[in-house]
């Protein structure tokens, strides 16, 4: 029997977020196909994970729309996973070189250059290891980009970013720009107007999936799928392979 794609947003109430995932659950559901696709979420919204799962008489593979392994994955989604009897967790879709790259492109897309301070602002968490992830990004986004990456949180955890942005300047930054290491439209992504930078790049979602982030999404959910107790297929109908 093959399994569920099952995939696993925080949750918003903001109806561009909401549009977004949507696109990106439509954009899964035609490369992962013949799977079934469903959507879920940890919080705000009512389509919570341990009910979709529950309705599942078939294994599951949830793919956590997540960008780092904090409270959520490694609470929530766990707890909610251990309640069906087969059922794994792929990893979060970050720290990944592939969002490194479409985070640098959504620099070039506001105007940056490399002459700015750049500052990836990821959400804050109580966990170590979601705050190493958000580091782990930098250094890649630092990479692909040739240019400086500070790193600032959002939510009561870790660094504000307007902080960090504030000490930019006073160390003479000419200008300071955020990328938003955030998938999609929300709280956290309006409070980013607010940090005081010159520019804000979109969410890495927004307004739709690049393509190269659905094949993350089905590698994710093809090799947490070897790890279920049958065979899948070795390969995906429009997927790219890596």
């Amino acid at each position: 029997m093959n399994p569920a794609l099952v995939l696993c947003s925080h949750g918003t109430a903001d109806p561009a977020g909401q549009e977004v995932i949507r696109r990106v659950a439509a954009a899964v559901r035609r490369a992962a196909s013949p799977f079934e696709v469903h959507e879920s979420v940890v919080d705000v919204e009512e389509h919570r994970l341990g009910q979709v799962l529950a309705g599942l008489r078939r294994p599951a593979v949830v793919v956590p729309l997540l960008l780092s392994g904090g409270y959520h994955l490694h609470h929530d989604i766990t707890e909610a996973v251990a309640g069906h009897p087969a059922a794994v967790v792929a990893r979060p879709l970050g720290p990944e070189a592939t969002l490194a790259d479409l985070g640098a492109r959504r620099l070039h897309d506001v105007g940056a250059t490399q002459e700015d301070v750049v500052v990836l602002a990821g959400s804050g968490s109580s966990d170590p290891r979601a705050l190493q992830d958000v580091d782990d990004a930098a250094t890649l986004l630092r990479r692909t980009w040739g240019g400086r990456v500070q790193v600032g949180h959002l939510g009561r955890f870790g660094t504000p970013a307007a902080e960090v942005v504030a000490a930019a300047r006073r160390d003479g930054a000419r200008r300071v720009v955020v990328a938003s290491y955030l998938l999609a439209p929300g709280y956290f992504q309006n409070l980013l107007q607010g940090v005081g930078a010159d520019l804000v790049t979109a969410p890495l979602l927004s307004p739709s999936p690049e393509r190269e982030v659905v094949d993350l999404v089905v590698r994710r959910f093809e090799r947490a799928a070897r790890t279920l107790s049958w065979e899948p297929p070795s390969t995906f109908e429009g997927a790219v392979k890596g």
